[in-house]
């Protein structure tokens, strides 16, 4: 009996113990810095939040199929400048817009064509495109900001419908059509299962390759999405946006309960994630902490996470 009530507790543990983190991390916050808790700093954390939240949601499929996308801070300042030169070269917002996601749906075909076809570790391969993306952006910008003059663009990341900013509602249509694909589809299971045992999932009739690629084009896609957004708001497409970001995007959805090695993990425990950490970003400016010790910081809660993980994780498999 003594045993089955530790592991209900471990596995309580599992499912909501970064909620609880969450909320306790509000409350301190909320203590220390009376600006924390108002309305214009929550939407301006939405806003905030929102931009790398998507990356996240596309990361948080990316890791549950036990793979790793290395690359979403170079595709990111690609579809950034890629949308902007459109733009500065006469296209229409939507058509400039068209075309960028087709960028990032490419630059994901590629990372997952790659990931697929070979037995290549999807953490070199994206390394490796990390860069490329990265040098064709400063290739095509000469390294230099595309300044972006078509305000009508800049409405959709800077702009508000209701007094909220645009870019969450995008995140929210987002992230409720992530968790139908991951939990409501057939491709979903796909993807849980093969996280799980890949080689299992190739016994059950699953085609690995196919739904490989699928899943990085995804993660393509809502990188794009994100690049299209910064650009908007920038009001123009750098292409040193996103150097580093992926630790951000990887720290979120590990702290949000995805399993580093696959099969475990959803859409809900990412959001809490990205909010612990835009919480965490906000409260550190807020108090004045250097942006450099906030990078210390950052570090450290991954560490804390992964441990946290398979601890927690060694304790419910007991």
């Amino acid at each position: 009996m003594e045993i089955n009530k530790n592991k209900n507790f471990w596995v309580l543990a599992q499912k909501y113990g970064m909620l609880l983190a969450l909320i306790v991390f509000v409350i301190i916050l909320s203590i220390v810095s009376p600006v924390f808790l108002t309305v214009d700093n929550f939407l301006n954390v939405g806003r905030q939040a929102s931009l790398t939240a998507l990356m996240a949601a596309g990361m948080t499929i990316v890791i549950i199929s036990a793979g790793i996308d290395l690359s979403i801070g170079g595709l990111l300042a690609l579809t950034s400048a890629t949308v902007a030169l459109l733009l500065q070269s006469g296209f229409s917002p939507f058509w400039a817009i068209v075309l960028t996601l087709l960028v990032g749906i490419l630059g994901g075909g590629f990372n997952g064509f790659f990931a697929s076809r070979t037995k290549i570790a999807p953490f070199i391969i994206t390394l490796a495109t990390m860069s490329i993306f990265r040098g064709i952006t400063l290739l095509i910008t000469g390294a230099s900001p595309v300044i972006i003059t078509n305000d009508s663009f800049g409405k959709l990341g800077q702009g508000h419908i209701a007094s909220i900013p645009i870019p969450i509602y995008i995140m929210i249509i987002f992230f409720v059509l992530t968790y139908i694909l991951l939990k409501k589809t057939k491709f979903g299971r796909y993807v849980y299962a093969i996280g799980g045992n890949e080689e299992s999932a190739t016994l059950a009739g699953i085609n690995v390759k196919n739904t490989k690629l699928i899943i990085y084009i995804i993660a393509g896609l809502f990188v794009a999405i994100s690049g299209i957004l910064y650009a908007s708001r920038l009001q123009s497409g750098s292409p040193t946006i996103g150097e580093g970001i992926e630790l951000d995007i990887i720290t979120a959805v590990i702290l949000g309960g995805t399993s580093f090695t696959g099969g475990r993990g959803g859409i809900g425990g990412t959001v809490i994630g990205v909010l612990i950490l835009s919480f965490l970003d906000n409260g550190l400016n807020l108090l004045g902490v250097s942006a450099y010790f906030q990078d210390i910081v950052t570090g450290f809660v991954v560490l804390l996470a992964v441990v946290l993980d398979r601890f927690i994780q060694s304790r419910v498999a007991e």
